[in-house]
């Protein structure tokens, strides 16, 4: 994981930025704030459909495939570096309140103190379902065609072609 300063002067703007688009999107899903929406992305495929209640806190290293549809409340805690990318391939099907957390703190009492956040990078293949209220966590890769039972805790890479489930997430078959 990568150290980034969120309190650093222009981080806090762009947040700003992000959560006022979010704010007027949750209040009027309309195209144009939908479109808004989008446009803060480092891209966004063909036939995107996001929900209400996106709440996001950059935008800029989020990456989504053609297809994928993201159902409501959902929140992305992702960085404005590359280590705090968020990839959601094509085809993706993200249930509501679900979460994908690239950021997070140290562990270490001493060093969250300096108040600097740790980013990997989140990466969703092709095809892939992820249930109601599902967290992702930092670092994690879920392969193509993979399924995540809704509320799991996802700690840890998952295999294409597997379903997964529980706390933390663990393979229950294969596809």
């Amino acid at each position: 994981m990568n150290k980034f300063n969120s309190l650093d002067k222009s981080y806090l703007e762009q947040r700003k930025t992000a959560h006022e688009t979010c704010r007027m999107f949750a209040k009027s899903p309309s195209k144009g704030n939908l479109k808004r929406i989008k446009s803060m992305f480092a891209e966004c495929g063909e036939g995107v459909i996001i929900e209400a209640g996106l709440h996001f806190d950059y935008g800029s290293q989020m990456q989504i495939g053609d297809r994928t549809f993201i159902n409501i409340n959902c929140t992305v805690l992702d960085a404005p570096i590359n280590e705090g990318a968020i990839t959601i391939g094509s085809d993706c099907l993200i249930g509501p309140n679900v979460q994908l957390l690239a950021v997070s703190h140290a562990v270490n009492h001493i060093e969250r103190l300096n108040k600097e956040n740790f980013a990997a990078p989140i990466t969703i293949g092709h095809n892939v379902w992820i249930g109601a209220g599902v967290i992702v966590l930092a670092g994690v890769s879920i392969g193509d065609n993979a399924v995540v039972g809704a509320g799991a805790i996802v700690t840890k890479d998952i295999a294409a072609n597997t379903v997964v489930a529980g706390n933390p997430a663990i393979r229950i078959k294969d596809i």
